[in-house]
């Protein structure tokens, strides 16, 4: 049985609550980029950046160092506010990772290896949503949540590569 452990302002946390609770969302992704390991990683780790990259996030800004609050938004009527606070950075493993905070709740990991003079990124994401509505949907709309999730993948990937091509260019002028 699982059971929801309930934070002090009534949020559940994302690891105890575990993949049964409705609110629990589990994402994967692989990107693979025409750039090297090391210029993807360094793209990646500029949080500030993304909007410039990433239609669906409206807002990217530093809040301190390794410190960012995003705001992002696909397809559905709704925004996300999120505060990612880096908790492993590991340019040599290929590894970001971040602490979600806000309307998600958990953790997001970018892994990067390189394949045949390409970088395979693997974009890995363990939330609770923290929203209401979300939270009031989520038994009977998860299907469309997750579809939502999969547009903005799809979009970032595009805009990414979009954005390494554009950064190429810069390097040969």
């Amino acid at each position: 049985m699982l059971t929801e452990v309930a934070l002090e302002d009534g949020r559940v946390n994302a690891t105890e609550a575990g993949m049964g609770a409705p609110t629990f969302y589990r994402f994967r992704s692989e990107w693979e980029l025409e750039a090297t390991r090391a210029r993807v990683f360094e793209v990646l780790r500029k949080g500030e950046s993304y909007e410039r990259w990433w239609p669906q996030v409206k807002r990217s800004a530093r809040l301190s160092d390794g410190s960012y609050e995003l705001v992002a938004r696909s397809f559905l009527p709704y925004e996300l506010r999120m505060v990612l606070t880096e908790s492993i950075i590991d340019e040599g493993a290929g590894v970001l990772e971040a602490n979600l905070d806000g309307d998600l709740e958990g953790f997001s990991r970018w892994t990067l290896r390189e394949q045949e003079g390409k970088t395979i990124a693997t974009f890995e994401e363990e939330v609770v949503t923290h929203r209401r509505l979300l939270n009031l949907l989520a038994p009977v709309a998860r299907p469309v949540l997750r579809y939502n999730h999969t547009v903005m993948m799809r979009h970032g990937e595009r805009g990414l590569r979009r954005y390494l091509s554009s950064l190429r260019t810069e390097d040969r002028d």
